[in-house]
């Protein structure tokens, strides 16, 4: 019932910055969670920041200090502001939103490449 598209990936050198964006659409008014979340090859799904319908926000160790999770409830859009980048952040990036009544909707993905 909810309908993500995200956008925003591509190629950046190490160091680099990257925003990613999210897309929000259909029955929306029930997320009280945003989160987005990255799979490597051959590695399992792993939760890299979240936010909640109160603005309260999370983010994995390995990005601290480095990703920022924003929202804008007039453009239905969730972000993930990425700098300092680093190869080992190479992954598909995937948004997702948890509904009242335990429903998870998600994105198609897309691709971050940091490479020299």
């Amino acid at each position: 019932q909810v309908q993500l598209v995200e956008s925003g990936g591509g190629l950046v050198q190490p160091g680099g910055s990257l925003r990613l964006s999210c897309l929000y659409s259909g029955r929306i008014f029930d997320i009280y969670y945003w989160g987005w979340y990255r799979q490597a090859p051959g590695k399992e799904r792993e939760l890299v920041a979240s936010i909640t319908v109160g603005g309260t926000t999370t983010d994995a160790d390995s990005v601290k200090g480095r990703f920022t999770i924003s929202r804008d409830n007039v453009k239905k859009t969730v972000y993930l502001q990425m700098n300092s980048l680093k190869p080992e952040d190479t992954a598909v990036y995937y948004c997702s939103t948890v509904a009242y009544g335990a429903i998870t909707s998600w994105g198609q993905g897309t691709q971050v490449t940091v490479s020299s």
